[in-house]
């Protein structure tokens, strides 16, 4: 998995400026509009074990390992820029105009891209988001690329540090910070601090409402909640662990993931540890589809396999029909619709308390 690479992830980002001095990047430099200026230049990013690459310039022309980092540039406004990526979106899987952007995409690798494909790609940087799944993001698929040949075909190579360095964190996952950052440094590596810095005070401001608005139920009182995972498997269930950005978002709505003693980001378990758990909510824990008829027909067959499976029907949520139909990738991939998410859980398990913005 991580091997004897140097994995650069994004996160912990510095700035140094023309000046000589060091900057904070997750503060911001300003408010400038559009693209940084050459003086933001050069921006470093360190990895989870804190060795650095720096960026003297934006890059050109960027491929990514899947949507999740494609759908953060587009958010940036550098979508121009990427020339390729990996386990690309589905067709309506992106939100609104972010769908017809992300079609403009050419596809390098329907799954993993093939290493002669990417090394060949012309590209100068390359975001992969799971490090846990291998350098390619997809563990054991196909033969990844060594930090040299990265280097030697003049490709940067970085994750997303929120879920590349999940399961390595050594402590649980309860807020959206890592995501935040995240998008913070992916602003600073493209030359666009300021939109990062407005998508960040977005997910803030919808955060810190519902955190207003339930934060103060005692933890007793606090439903407990199953992310019920569907489509990784139903023979043996893969739950969320408290290192996973989904705890986060579970947590900060004002919920108890059941699993949150599990020091991971997730794990295979029995059925019989989820009837022992006896969750109040069970959140239907499927992709997006394409469309809202094939997402209606995902979380239908979700809810009939919990009601009609013996191991499951009897629980207290499926009895009481306490599920949620909110999609898997904006609930555990790391993405400024974590907060939206957020905001989503508590509107249905505080009714009346959670604003309707």
């Amino acid at each position: 998995m991580w091997g004897g690479t140097a994995v650069v992830v994004l996160g912990g980002l510095l700035a140094a400026g023309c000046g000589g001095g060091v900057k904070d990047a997750s503060g911001g430099s300003g408010g400038k509009a559009g693209k940084s200026a050459a003086g933001d230049y050069p921006v470093s990013v360190t990895d989870c074990m804190g060795a650095k690459t720096t960026f003297s310039e934006a890059p050109k022309k960027i491929v990514t390992s899947n949507a999740s980092s494609l759908e953060l540039l587009l958010r940036l406004g550098v979508g121009d820029q990427v020339i390729g990526t990996g386990f690309p979106p589905g067709k309506g899987t992106l939100p609104g105009a972010l769908d017809a952007q992300a079609q403009k995409v050419d596809v390098l690798g329907k799954s993993v891209i093939p290493k002669e494909k990417l090394l060949g790609s012309g590209a100068d940087l390359y975001i992969d988001t799971f490090a846990a799944m291998g350098g390619m993001g997809g563990g054991g698929m196909g033969d990844v690329p060594t930090e040299e040949e990265f280097k030697a075909a003049g490709i940067r190579h970085i994750y997303l540090k929120s879920t590349a360095c999940a399961a390595r964190s050594k402590s649980p996952v309860t807020d959206l910070s890592a995501v935040e950052a995240d998008i913070t440094s992916l602003g600073a590596v493209t030359g666009t601090s300021a939109k990062a810095k407005e998508l960040v005070a977005g997910m803030k401001e919808k955060v810190d409402a519902v955190r207003k608005a339930v934060g103060g139920t005692e933890e007793s009182k606090r439903p407990t909640y199953f992310f019920f995972d569907y489509e990784a498997g139903t023979k043996q269930p893969t739950v969320i662990c408290n290192r996973q950005v989904a705890n986060a978002v579970i947590t900060l709505a004002g919920a108890r993931n059941v699993f949150a003693d599990c020091n991971s980001d997730r794990k295979q378990v029995g059925w019989e540890d989820v009837i022992a758990k006896d969750p109040d909510w069970i959140q239907l824990g499927v992709r997006n589809r394409g469309s809202d008829a094939a997402n209606k027909k995902g979380f239908d067959e979700a809810q009939q396999w919990l009601e009609t499976n013996p191991a499951t029907k009897g629980l207290k949520a499926v009895k009481e029909g306490h599920f949620l139909r909110i999609g898997s990738e904006q609930t555990t991939i790391a993405g400024v619709e974590n907060a939206d998410t957020v905001e989503a859980i508590a509107k249905t398990l505080y009714p009346g308390k959670v604003g309707q913005s």
